[in-house]
């Protein structure tokens, strides 16, 4: 027997089924890196509609995770698309590079007593050693941007931005002092912002604590009573002991209901709803009860301090809840936002009993020296000696700690900088309303995150932003030494300061002496020490990155990052903006979850659960793990685990083998020589032509809509099932046994080449390195020699006359195939036929479908890849004893069809593998079928469905 294997079109590229991506992508970025591909794209982009995604600038300390991966990902998945679609769209990568984690490693590493000169060198050089290594870890998950030029909040024209940022938030008018007390962490002798608290669960001792009632007489009045029957006790119910020492009153809801209760403790004030569970902890009992009478009634009754020599006043505030304990709520305007408010309604002292490492000074009784945790269990036992401890129960509840440290933090107040939300600015309302009014003009991405902004926006307090550190833009403010008032040449003072800092950075602040900047007025005023909240830093971009590279702009088209950031650098770049412009400085906001494994559990060391970023990389190449991201709905948790990323690694091989076929059945096919207008192809091309406009539809939507785990499920599934599983299924047989030049071969190849360039396109922001790999192999170049995908846009689908019938005719074919095709399987799995093309199928139809299906011919066949296909007209209730009924549903009605399957009786032939009983009538090929010997030595067979 003859062997025909050159007479076929075998498929042949240089494109490798096994991608070795860990290998291969490292040698591609250095080639595209020294070629500056993405200063490429700036050029050829130019004059394009612009699209800016401004980066959140991560912080500059330690390697790269996870979460960060995702993060890069996402953010070039929508530059990259944006930039097929049309855009001109920078992306300027960032960093953060102030603030107390860097401090705490050159500490660790230097000691704690280095000159500050020298010790802010410190921390600028390891800040630039930690952005230098993740930089290089984000150039190898393919990201594309500007690596050269990226922006650093440390960069001396940067800082002065910052300084000039805070100025103008000064001057109008929402930049003010305050003693006010803010959350405060003991190990960093520092304020914090509120996204750098986080909650977990402590055990704190809950005690009830009796305040003596000094004004009996006015007690009694406010009960109808002449006189008390005995001594009256206010109690209050706290989980802070340690603050007692600042307390300088009691406060109730002037609204709620309050008891006079006496017990064989005395009388006892308690809210009328919570009597009933305080008497049970204290094990009393309620022998007589006056009231109730409502809170405002008691206002300005003088109690004793039940550990010193004051009294203190009964005093109403807004505050006071009933969900747990008496009602009476101990107030300390040290320690509390709305215990500082209250004092500030009633004049009440703000006493600072502690130093900065929430140790008590020497000289406050009882607790002196001693550290606020360690103070609890002695004001405790000095209660219980004064008989003024009612009860002392553990209780563990949420309690605020320190990101960094992950140690309880307190509340303390001291002299700090503020940007007020409720208070107007010199020129525009205040800052709440303003803030929620930007809220509402910008799009969400998921919409969820509208309303989380929102509810953060309106509970906020006044935004703390000064720091006491060393590492850090400074607030380069004058104040008098004796009244403590600003400079009043402030304004031109701090631009005096920023110019210096613009050349030789922050320490033209902290290494000029003040006579330099005041000259003979130096001794008259002092400057600040404090320095600014990172969070001001970053949150200050949109001004001194957006409004100062000349290829970006303001605002931005969209932020980018995790979810806490509504907590953190969305809010602070909203605030700063909404101050300086009014508005927001995006458009658009898009929120990712966190990465857990594949059990829902956070990542941690200590279970051995850390999916490492870098190791993914090592292993697996980095187009896998942006498969993964990009098939994950980012807008939860992103769960990833082995499991998971082996199934990723499945689907990019189902991917890489489509693109992989398209590409060997390319080989001879030149566009310009060889395109077919759409009307001369099969129908079946044309049928593939508009499955692949349909999801063109779905992947540019998905893009635009920032969906990308949409848009990668129907690329699978396009081309597992729509090509692999049905149109290239069929279309072997054609490619390979057809006429070289044939119509119909060159038909299939045209519509190839289109699937092929939107494919590649639609692909290329996931799966960066093999979409260039592949529009390399297209130019039959390599990727270090070939131009970039992204120099293209969006590839043009050639239109379609009569789509629609189109589509719905071979929607109904397609389905009847499934149906005839899972009819063979068993018997394939039996070892009844060794492959479809031993079957022979008959079709019993009647009406439409039998009109549809003698349409196609001889094509028939090759619809269900069978060596024979016949139609009949339907019998009915005669129809031959085993014929099988199949229901087809469609747009043309449900088909009613017959199927009958028969063993071929044709003898196969050894080119082409169909079974025929007709053979050629060339004496030297005896064995060729009918149509081979017509396609190699006639004039080729004619197809026009299939």
């Amino acid at each position: 027997m003859t062997d025909y294997k050159d007479t076929l079109n075998l498929p042949e590229t240089s494109f490798p089924m096994r991608a070795d991506l860990a290998r291969r992508e490292p040698r591609w970025l250095e080639a595209w890196q020294q070629q500056k591909r993405y200063w490429q794209l700036r050029d050829h982009c130019q004059g394009r509609p612009r699209f800016i995604l401004h980066d959140g600038p991560p912080y500059a300390n330690g390697n790269i995770h996870i979460g960060h991966a995702v993060n890069k990902i996402l953010k070039d998945m929508i530059v990259k698309s944006r930039t097929l679609s049309g855009f001109d769209a920078p992306y300027v990568p960032g960093w953060d590079c102030h603030g107390l984690p860097i401090e705490l490693q050159v500490e660790k590493e230097h000691g704690r007593h280095l000159p500050p000169a020298r010790f802010r060198e410190l921390c600028r050089a390891y800040a630039t050693t930690q952005v230098n290594q993740q930089k290089a870890d984000f150039i190898r998950l393919g990201v594309m941007a500007d690596w050269e030029q990226p922006y650093l909040t440390m960069n001396p024209e940067t800082e002065a931005g910052i300084l000039r940022t805070l100025v103008k938030i000064w001057e109008a008018g929402y930049l003010k002092p305050g003693l006010k007390p803010v959350n405060w962490c003991p190990e960093c002798g520092s304020a914090l912002a509120e996204a750098e608290v986080e909650y977990e669960e402590r055990t704190s001792p809950a005690i009830d604590v009796a305040f003596l009632v000094q004004d009996e007489e006015g007690l009694a009045r406010c009960f109808g009573m002449d006189s008390l029957p005995g001594p009256a006790f206010a109690v209050i119910w706290t989980t802070t002991p340690w603050t007692l020492p600042a307390n300088q009153a009691v406060a109730v809801h002037p609204e709620l209901a309050y008891e006079l209760v006496q017990t064989t403790r005395g009388l006892l004030l308690l809210q009328e709803s919570l009597r009933a569970g305080a008497l049970l902890r204290y094990g009393l009992e309620a022998q007589q009860v006056w009231g109730p009478v409502k809170g405002a009634h008691l206002e300005h009754l003088s109690l004793q301090h039940p550990l010193a020599e004051r009294t203190v006043p009964l005093v109403c505030g807004d505050h006071v809840t009933v969900e747990a304990g008496t009602g009476l709520v101990h107030t300390a305007p040290a320690h509390g936002v709305e215990d500082h408010q209250v004092g500030l309604r009633y004049q009440l002292s703000v006493d600072h009993l502690m130093d900065d490492r929430a140790v008590f000074l020497p000289e406050v009784p009882l607790v002196g020296g001693l550290k606020v945790w360690a103070a609890n269990a002695v004001l405790v036992e000095a209660l219980a000696e004064r008989e003024r401890l009612l009860a002392h129960v553990p209780l563990q509840h949420s309690y605020p700690h320190c990101w960094r440290h992950k140690t309880p933090i307190i509340f303390r107040a001291t002299p700090q900088w503020f940007i007020v939300m409720d208070t107007p600015g010199a020129q525009q309302p205040a800052l709440r309303p303003l803030s929620q009014k930007a809220v509402a003009e910008t799009r969400f991405y998921p919409a969820w995150g509208r309303a989380r902004l929102s509810a953060m926006i309106d509970n906020r307090p006044d935004w703390c932003v000064s720091r006491q550190r060393a590492w850090g833009v400074p607030i380069p403010f004058f104040v008098h030494r004796q009244t403590g008032a600003l400079h009043p040449e402030t304004s031109a003072l701090a631009e005096k300061v920023a110019l210096a800092v613009e050349t030789k950075g922050i320490e033209a602040w902290f290494g000029t002496p003040t006579e330099a900047w005041l000259g003979a007025e130096a001794e008259a005023y002092r400057p600040l020490t404090d320095t600014l909240d990172v969070w001001f830093d970053s949150g200050s971009t949109h001004g001194t990155v957006l409004g100062q590279r000349p290829e970006l702009g303001f605002p931005a088209d969209l932020y980018l990052e995790g979810s806490d950031q509504h907590r953190g650098w969305f809010q602070s770049s909203l605030l700063t903006s909404v101050a300086l412009n009014g508005h927001a400085p995006y458009r658009a906001l898009l929120t990712h979850g966190f990465v857990v494994d594949g059990q829902g559990r956070k990542m941690s060391k200590s279970l051995g659960n850390v999916v490492v970023p870098q190791t993914v990389m090592k292993e697996l190449g980095a187009d896998n793990l942006r498969l993964w991201v990009a098939s994950t709905d980012y807008s939860g948790e992103l769960c990833l685990s082995k499991e998971i990323l082996d199934r990723v690694v499945e689907a990019y091989r189902r991917l890489r083998n489509t693109l992989r076929f398209l590409l060997a059945n390319l080989a001879d096919f030149d566009p310009q020589r060889d395109a077919l207008a759409t009307e001369s192809w099969l129908t079946l091309d044309r049928y593939a032509l508009a499955l692949t406009r349909e999801v063109e539809g779905i992947v540019r939507n998905g893009y635009e809509q920032n969906e990308f785990h949409q848009v990668t499920q129907r690329l699978l599934t396009f081309c597992s099932e729509d090509l692999g599983a049905f149109y290239l299924d069929i279309l072997k047989d054609r490619l390979y046994t057809a006429g070289k030049e044939s119509r119909s071969r060159r038909a299939a190849q045209n519509a190839l080449w289109h699937i092929t360039q939107a494919l590649t396109r639609w692909l290329a922001p996931i799966l960066t390195f093999t979409a260039e790999e592949v529009w390399a192999t297209l130019q039959g170049k390599t990727p270090e020699t070939a131009s970039s995908v992204f120099l293209e846009q969006w590839h043009v689908l050639p239109e379609l006359s009569g789509e629609r019938e189109l589509r719905s005719r071979w929607d109904q074919l397609r389905a009847l195939r499934e149906q005839v095709r899972k009819h063979l399987e068993p018997l394939r799995a039996a070892g009844t036929l060794g492959s479809s093309l031993q079957a022979e199928v008959t079709l019993h139809v009647q009406g439409a479908p039998l009109q549809a299906l003698q349409a196609l011919g001889d094509d028939l066949r090759f619809l269900f890849i069978t060596s024979q296909a016949r139609v009949v007209v339907d019998a009915g209730s005669d129809r031959p004893e085993g014929t099988l009924s199949l229901e087809v549903p469609g747009a043309e009605g449900t088909w009613q069809v017959g199927l009958q399957i028969a063993l071929t009786q044709g003898t196969k032939c050894p080119r082409c593998w169909h079974y025929r009983s007709v053979r050629g009538t060339l004496p030297e090929h005896p064995d060729l079928c009918d149509r081979c010997t017509c396609n190699l030595f006639g004039a080729g067979e004619e197809r026009l469905h299939a």
